[in-house]
């Protein structure tokens, strides 16, 4: 019997004007929100509670998603419903330096003791099964391997592969778009600044939280955090480097 195409499976049509973005309100999907408002009719957002340490980002999610939609009226109107999932699943399964008080450094796997096992690919599920529900056919991450901190789940490569799964799961006919994938961290300031101008900048230095110990004492020219841990030194880094790129 031939083997049947994915074209030929996937029978859910979906919505390809109507995105969802996984917001965390972090500088990465504040970033993917302001491009999908762009490009995309309709828009909605959708975060997760995964007993992360920085739990603060949820607060910081809405506002800056309340923001955005002040600062760009236009934008505004696209801006459809938030969603939040409970995945707290993730954090009951061990511990990591996302979600108990770890140390944060590299382990004896190679990889940083911030690893959340499963955790994109278990975004990008539940994601899904909110989008088909919601007849969304375009998921939208700011999933990105250049600029990382090694997790093999913001891997191109495996985020193609979790696509196919969702369309052949599910019988639907999903998109992907990954806007950041293959951008550095300066690179993704220089598309903020694109898409926003310096308006955009701003909101999302004053707005955003991507510091994984959930500080929020401490202003820096590049945003709140601690100013040590892997995040925020990511952050400062690519802010440095944008600003360097404009001198």
């Amino acid at each position: 019997m031939p083997h049947k195409t994915l074209d030929y499976l996937t029978s859910m049509k979906l919505d390809h004007s109507h995105a969802l973005v996984l917001f965390s309100g972090g500088q990465d999907s504040a970033t993917c929100l302001a491009w999908a408002l762009t490009t995309y009719a309709c828009v909605e957002t959708v975060g997760f509670d995964y007993g992360q340490r920085h739990l603060v980002e949820m607060e910081a999610r809405l506002n800056l998603r309340h923001a955005l939609e002040a600062a760009f009226p236009d934008w505004g109107k696209r801006l459809g419903d938030d969603h939040l999932l409970d995945l707290s699943v993730l954090s009951a399964l061990g511990s990591t330096a996302m979600t108990d008080d770890v140390e944060i450094k590299m382990t004896d796997a190679g990889l940083p003791s911030t690893f959340v096992p499963g955790r994109n690919l278990a975004f990008l599920t539940a994601a899904a099964a909110l989008a088909y529900r919601r007849n969304i056919g375009v998921l939208i991450g700011g999933m990105c391997e250049t600029d990382y901190s090694g997790y093999p789940d913001c891997r191109d490569e495996t985020l193609k592969a979790q696509l196919q799964t969702l369309r052949l799961g599910m019988d639907a006919d999903f998109g992907l778009e990954t806007p950041l994938m293959f951008l550095t961290k300066a690179e993704s300031w220089s598309l903020a600044e694109n898409l926003g101008g310096q308006k955009l900048i701003d909101l999302i230095l004053e707005q955003s939280h991507t510091c994984y110990l959930g500080a929020r004492d401490a202003r820096h020219e590049w945003g709140y955090g601690c100013g040590t841990c892997p995040a925020c030194d990511l952050r400062k880094q690519g802010w440095q480097a944008f600003k360097g790129g404009k001198a």
